[in-house]
């Protein structure tokens, strides 16, 4: 996939996770595209991807996904971003919550991600949700 077609396909990318609609982040995923996020299994197919997103969309409501970049390297891409939101989903502390991570992602034949292995400070993640770190 070409810089520019990868640069929109992340763009698009980041606005399905904004968009409250888990299903829309699925669809950018090959059928049996898998998703790692840190060190827990993979999460293979759309329906599982979808509901990986879920848990994120549904703990923070509010949540918004910035793209701080992507960089290519033939059908391999890094791509960066940050997430910020409010911990106000059901039994959600209230706490906001600003991380910065990435995916690798390997991109197939159809223009679709086959596989992306992600990465987030989880234990920075878990520390803003139990005790309300503030970055405004």
């Amino acid at each position: 996939m070409e810089s520019v077609h990868l640069r929109e396909f992340a763009t698009r990318y980041t606005a399905a996770w904004c968009s409250q609609n888990p299903d829309s982040v699925a669809g950018f995923f090959a059928e049996g595209g898998s998703l790692k996020i840190n060190e827990a299994p993979p999460t293979v197919g759309r329906a599982a991807i979808a509901e990986d997103a879920r848990s994120f969309m549904t703990a923070l409501p509010d949540m918004v996904l910035t793209m701080d970049g992507i960089s290519v390297d033939g059908n391999q891409a890094i791509y960066r971003w940050t997430l910020s939101g409010t911990n106000n989903g059901p039994g959600g502390t209230g706490n906001k919550v600003l991380i910065s991570g990435y995916e690798k992602w390997t991109i197939g034949e159809d223009g679709l991600i086959v596989e992306s292995r992600g990465h987030f400070d989880e234990a920075e993640y878990a520390r803003q949700l139990n005790i309300g770190v503030d970055r405004n």
